[in-house]
């Protein structure tokens, strides 16, 4: 950006500070000034227009830094904007757009041949722009992948309390896409500092950091930066997905971002709602959720975060986001003390677009499997009077638990949708049932490293689930189940 005087001797408007609360200027002066302009103090930081009064202004900061009541403001006729560029791809970026790296200031991104400057704040595309979700964005996590399938544009919310595996979770999903492919966008909203440096070594050791981005704002920045974190996420994302190029973007954690929205709206002084949030945080977040999609270019697939408080999901900002979005996914706590990895609650969890990306087997597989689990928890419950099982009861318990093991996967492995099937089929066919938990185990961990180094074997197991119905998998299995156990 320019200095001051630059912008002074530019526009010929000046401006004075009123007043200040701690992220909210009040200034008089600047008529030509419009909504969301960019402003520069004579200190040379800058802040964001927020209310047009009639003799008056409000001032969102950009800053930490205190300003004092008499000092001057010039207009910059500027919005704020970042300069794009494929050069993005394995950077952390600040909520202004600032390169930040380990010990060092945040500096300004400056790419060999930067694109474009694009403005953070944009209408969400209408509907001739978008399509159907039609493709289902692989996770790596069996469960979510089969009972619960997100598709490539799909808005997944993912809630639950804190410590429960979200974000492990979302790294296997991360893992999973950027290997494929898709470019990953991951905007850290108001956490600690170290929580996007644990980030960046992750990504790195998974060998992914180069397709991947961090947007990142920290607990200790200016509530405005907390603010603008997700809609800078956002804006990077569409513009890989105006190269044509389908985009993952999770956004950690809305709930914080109502949080830094919460303590600006009450500095300003606007009237208060429900849990005092301003009135318009719902619009706040539909409007950036909304421009999530599938689109005639490509995709952008939001998987927006939201904190719970002892599981409770009737939330003020959590109902909000669940009506926004085209379902959740609810890590439960309950789940995750009794040793669930991922402690994802399939009852208590939705997809409302994701089974229309899923092929007429994998339809039925998760039918199946929502509807034996519903089956398998009731019979635990009634086995805990000390009833004596019958024979079915009993087989019913031992495939449950054999798929609770496979499901119970863990935060380092990824499973592909063909494997999972497979050992899904394996498991209702009646193929692993005899094992010891401790072999069955062992078994899938064999036949994934088989699966992952052996073309020829990898091609076999896609080859068998590409059946149409599940019963004709189950037979397959059945009559030649020995044979895809034996390392080809």
């Amino acid at each position: 950006m320019k200095d001051f005087q630059s912008y002074l001797t530019e526009t010929g408007e000046v401006g004075f500070v009123e007043g200040s609360r701690s992220c909210i200027v009040m200034a008089s002066g600047l008529p030509g000034v419009t909504s969301q302009e960019i402003v520069m103090f004579e200190n040379s930081e800058i802040g964001q227009v927020m209310t047009l009064k009639k003799d008056s202004i409000e001032i969102l900061l950009l800053t930490k830094k205190s300003i004092r009541v008499g000092s001057k403001i010039v207009r910059t006729k500027e919005y704020m904007s970042i300069t794009m560029s494929p050069e993005l791809l394995g950077k952390t970026l600040n909520s202004l757009g600032y390169l930040v790296s380990l010990g060092k200031a945040p500096g300004a991104f400056s790419a060999k041949k930067p694109e474009e400057a694009r403005r953070i704040e944009i209408h969400p595309p209408g509907m001739s722009e978008r399509k159907q979700v039609e493709k289902q964005l692989e996770t790596g996590v069996a469960l979510v992948d089969l009972v619960l399938p997100i598709g490539k544009g799909q808005r997944e919310l993912i809630i639950g309390d804190r410590k429960t595996g979200k974000t492990d979770f979302l790294n296997q999903t991360m893992i999973s896409q950027a290997r494929s492919g898709v470019v990953c966008i991951y905007a850290v909203i108001g956490q600690k500092r170290t929580d996007t440096l644990l980030l960046d070594q992750f990504l790195t050791e998974k060998g992914i950091r180069g397709n991947t981005i961090i947007v990142s704002s920290t607990s200790a920045d200016a509530p405005g930066l907390i603010y603008l974190t997700p809609y800078v996420a956002m804006t990077i994302a569409e513009y890989f997905r105006d190269q044509g190029k389908d985009v993952l973007l999770i956004l950690d954690d809305l709930t914080t971002h109502a949080r830094a929205y919460r303590e600006i709206s009450l500095l300003a002084k606007r009237l208060p709602g429900r849990g005092s949030y301003p009135g318009d945080i719902f619009y706040s977040h539909a409007r950036l959720i909304e421009r999530a999609g599938a689109f005639t270019k490509a995709s952008i697939t939001c998987l927006p975060v939201a904190e719970s408080t002892l599981g409770d999901l009737s939330g003020y900002i959590q109902t909000n986001l669940m009506s926004m979005t085209d379902g959740h996914i609810f890590f439960d706590i309950e789940l995750y003390n009794q040793g669930n990895r991922p402690a994802v609650n399939a009852f208590l969890s939705v997809t409302r677009v994701g089974h229309q990306t899923q092929s007429k087997l994998e339809r039925e597989l998760s039918n199946s499997i929502s509807s034996f689990l519903v089956i398998y928890d009731r019979m635990k419950q009634f086995m805990h009077f000390g009833t004596e099982a019958s024979a079915s009861a009993q087989n019913i318990l031992v495939q449950g638990t054999r798929l609770d093991m496979f499901f119970n996967q863990g935060s380092d492995v990824i499973f592909d949708i063909s494997f999972s099937i497979f050992i899904i089929g394996c498991i209702w066919a009646g193929k692993v049932n005899d094992m010891k938990p401790f072999d069955f185990k062992k078994k899938i961990s064999s036949l994934y490293s088989i699966y992952s180094t052996n073309s020829d074997y990898k091609k076999k197991i896609v080859s068998l689930v590409s059946v149409d119905s599940f019963k004709e998998l189950i037979a397959i299995i059945k009559r030649d189940g020995d044979v895809y156990f034996t390392h080809i």
